[in-house]
């Protein structure tokens, strides 16, 4: 069941391709370090590369939780505005309240309270 989980996340997605072609690349860098004699540092810059990868995706802001935020925020002004707008409406006199629903030719009959 764990296993089903991790396979949907996008994080751990990433990090297993990026340590997939690390892996990869360090297999190559063996015979190139003998062949080379460059020593440790190419597998060394390989390990860092990918740490650094790893990091910037663990440490990126999620996106998804971004749009959320983004949605409550919006859905908060709107009921606010709803809110002020039935504040609005009670606070007129009970004249204009019928005025208003007459005027706009859409409704046949004045709703009362």
């Amino acid at each position: 069941m764990g296993h089903k989980s991790t396979k949907t996340n996008p994080k751990v997605e990433a990090t297993s391709s990026i340590w997939g072609c690390a892996i990869g690349m360090l297999g190559v860098c063996i015979p190139l370090v003998s062949i080379t004699e460059s020593g440790i540092l190419l597998p060394l810059l390989v390990a860092l590369s990918a740490g650094a990868g790893t990091a910037a995706v663990w440490l990126a802001p999620d996106q998804r939780q971004q749009q959320e935020i983004h949605l409550v925020q919006t859905l908060q002004a709107l009921e606010e505005r709803v809110i002020n707008l039935e504040t609005i409406y009670v606070s007129l006199p009970e004249v204009d309240k019928t005025l208003l629903l007459s005027e706009t030719g859409e409704h046949k009959g004045v709703i009362q309270r």
